[in-house]
């Protein structure tokens, strides 16, 4: 995989008329997209709901690549290197996991084969995209495991109890989200954190200036995200040992300073 570029401003005209030029088979595709943008965001014009409707309309062309994965070759090796670095870190069948953005399960499949029944708590805006996680359970023959898949209108978790879950786990999500949709998550995050658990969540990471392509993807400086946590009393720290995985996204781990970590960390 190509090393990460983290000085680039994707949104400049500069590097777009240079990307176009590189990757002349790509800009129908762009086109189309900066052309659904328009049309969407004048009939959403709160963010949630426009990318709910990114979503409906990906999903019905292809629920793999809706949730990023160009082929289900590729939807498979992602989700494989989600479940294996989280059971690296102290992933346990008994633990209680929340999986905030689960998609059609390009991981969550596993996290649900590998947690005792019961265990498993998928959230998403899209209604459309949890029609297809039903059919990667059916897929999958993980019926007996009783996931629960909820769909959801923004990321406040009010509905979910207190000190419950001991993984929070948000795959490409915040790389699609503009920074209140974040805060929102971390301002609350840490209610639903049993003792000891921690909160993993990938980000789309720039070490020049922030900006956003479209309404769709947004890039953030480390430090931005660092800080956002610890406003709402977090701890959060950059995940080293994820960047040495073949992924064009970062990681970062938030836990409640008052709680032991139980996990190895790895970074």
């Amino acid at each position: 995989m190509a090393a990460k570029n983290l000085t680039a401003n994707r949104a400049a005209l500069g590097h777009r008329i240079a990307y176009a030029l590189r990757h002349p088979d790509r800009v129908p595709r762009h086109l189309a997209r900066a052309a659904r943008d328009v049309w969407l965001g004048h009939r959403h014009p709160d963010h949630v709901s426009y990318y709910r409707a990114v979503m409906r309309s990906d999903t019905r062309a292809d629920p793999d690549n809706a949730v990023g994965s160009r082929n289900r070759e590729r939807w498979l090796a992602l989700g494989a290197m989600q479940f294996d670095y989280l059971v690296g870190h102290g992933l346990r069948p008994e633990h209680r996991m929340l999986e905030i953005g689960c998609g059609n399960l390009r991981g969550g499949w596993r996290f649900i084969r590998h947690l005792e029944a019961g265990h498993y708590y998928g959230i998403d805006i899209s209604p459309d995209i949890l029609v297809a996680a039903q059919d990667t359970v059916v897929e999958m023959g993980l019926q007996q495991r009783l996931p629960t898949l909820t769909p959801v209108h923004d990321l406040t978790l009010g509905f979910l109890p207190d000190a419950h879950f001991d993984v929070v786990h948000a795959h490409s999500v915040f790389s699609h989200s503009p920074l209140p949709v974040i805060e929102e998550c971390l301002a609350n995050v840490g209610r639903v954190l049993a003792p000891g658990g921690w909160f993993d969540f990938t980000f789309d990471r720039t070490e020049g200036e922030e900006h956003q392509v479209l309404r769709e993807d947004f890039y953030y400086r480390t430090e931005t995200l660092l800080a956002l946590a610890a406003r709402h009393g977090l701890t959060a720290r950059f995940m080293t040992d994820w960047e040495e995985l073949p992924h064009g996204q970062s990681k970062i781990r938030v836990t409640v300073p008052s709680q032991p970590t139980r996990i190895h960390t790895g970074a």
